[in-house]
Parts: C-alpha cells; structure tokens; sequence
C-alpha cells in the first residue's frame, strides 16, 4: 500500500530547514510493507492443495496450531499418528513458496505401540512418542547421525521434548525393505526418525525456527491443547 501526503500537512513537525524548501518538491511516499497473514482456513486450504492425499483433520488442526503459534512461519512439518508406520505420514510444506517438499515415512516410539502409534506422553524413558506442536531448534551430530533438535511447546504434551532428546534423525529402520520384511517401520526410542536418504535435505528444511506438528485424534489433547484452543490469540508470547 502506498500512502501520498503532501508536505502541507506535516509542516509543524517538520525541521524549520525543511519547512523552507519549495512546496512543490516536498511530497512524501511512505511504503507500507506486510507479510501476508493466513487465517487457519486459508492455511488449511493451502495445505490440502499441497497434500490431498494427507488425512484432512491432521491438516485442520495443523494449521489451527500454526495460525495462532506463528501465522507467518516459513516451513511446517505434518506428522498424522493416526496412520500406520508403513504409510507415507509426514509432510514438509514451504508456506512461503507454495510447495510439498516432502511426502515421507516417519518412526515412533517403541512405548506407543506397533504398527499403529496407540499411546503418547511426555513421559522421560517411556519411549514414547510426543504429540502436539514443536519448534525446531539447531542441528548437530550424534550417535544418531545428523540430527535436529526439537523445543515442544505444549506444557506437560511435549515441553520436555528437549530434556528427553526427541529429536529428528535418520535410521536403517525407515525403510520400505523393513517394510516389506516386518509389515512395519521398526521403531525408535520416542523419535520421529525417517530414511537415512533423507536425513541431511529434510532435517536442512527445517532447522532453526521451524515447526513440526505431530498428530493423534486423541480426544483429551484436542479438547486442551494450547494451541488448538486459543482463539485468535497466540500463546506463544506466555513462553
């Protein structure tokens, strides 16, 4: 938007110098720059456009979550526990450039079951998986290879995310081959790891500042969730 005010209504808060200068060469141009904002709707939409194959109500709470987190975040991870590890169940969407730029397999947890992910805390040493929505922190390396950091946001869902190294890695078990020789992913110790060929380009699209938001129709998280129920407000300033 483009805002023109002629000097004439700024004079007595202009410098004496500048109220001397001819009138004809004193119109101002004020830009005003915004970064566009997208109401959950047009976020929901955009990710189904993205990502019609995904399960509509994990990308419906997703961006509930992220529209009232960061509504101008860049990069948003999509993880659906609903489905089983043996399905393509992350996503990794480019807000800013309109893209899918990964459709991926995703571990969970030993604790939270089989093939299907059944149960979730914020447990230590559960080796359970974490719901809810998270931050991604830096990258590094260890004994998992390169991996990625994750802060959890939601107080007593998965704030002890850090604390517990629930972290994105790679793992030899993500694969479509233990697939074929199991009917399943294997399963981490509560992490969302993926395929060892996509560690370093899927961990680089999320690094620093970025969000994941795990999914699971899980009806007491849904009905409580702090992001999930927090209007238009965002709760991300109360941390």
């Amino acid at each position: 938007m483009v805002l023109r005010v002629k000097a004439s209504a700024l004079l007595i808060s202009l410098p004496i110098s500048l109220v001397t200068l001819p009138l004809q060469a004193a119109t101002f141009f004020f830009n005003v720059a915004s970064t566009p904002l997208l109401a959950p709707s047009a976020l929901h939409h955009q990710l189904k456009q993205l990502a019609p194959q995904a399960t509509p109500e994990a990308l419906h709470m997703a961006a509930e979550a992220l529209s009232c987190a960061d509504p101008s975040a860049e990069r948003l991870a999509v993880i659906d526990y609903s489905l089983p590890s043996s399905e393509p169940r992350m996503w990794v969407f480019d807000l800013h450039q309109n893209e899918l730029l990964f459709e991926e397999l995703v571990s969970h947890g030993q604790g939270s079951g089989d093939a299907l992910a059944e149960t979730f805390s914020n447990t230590p040493n559960s080796h359970q998986t974490s719901l809810g929505l998270f931050r991604t922190m830096n990258s590094y390396y260890g004994r998992n290879g390169y991996s990625l950091r994750l802060d959890g946001l939601e107080p007593e869902v998965n704030d002890l995310a850090f604390d517990r190294a629930i972290v994105i890695h790679g793992a030899d078990y993500v694969s479509e081959d233990f697939i074929d020789q199991t009917g399943r992913l294997g399963r981490s110790q509560g992490c969302p790891a993926v395929r060892a060929d996509v560690t370093y380009p899927l961990i680089n699209s999320l690094k620093e500042e970025q969000y994941v938001f795990a999914y699971y129709p899980d009806e007491e998280w849904l009905a409580t969730s702090t992001f999930l129920n927090c209007g238009t407000e965002s709760q991300l300033a109360q941390r």
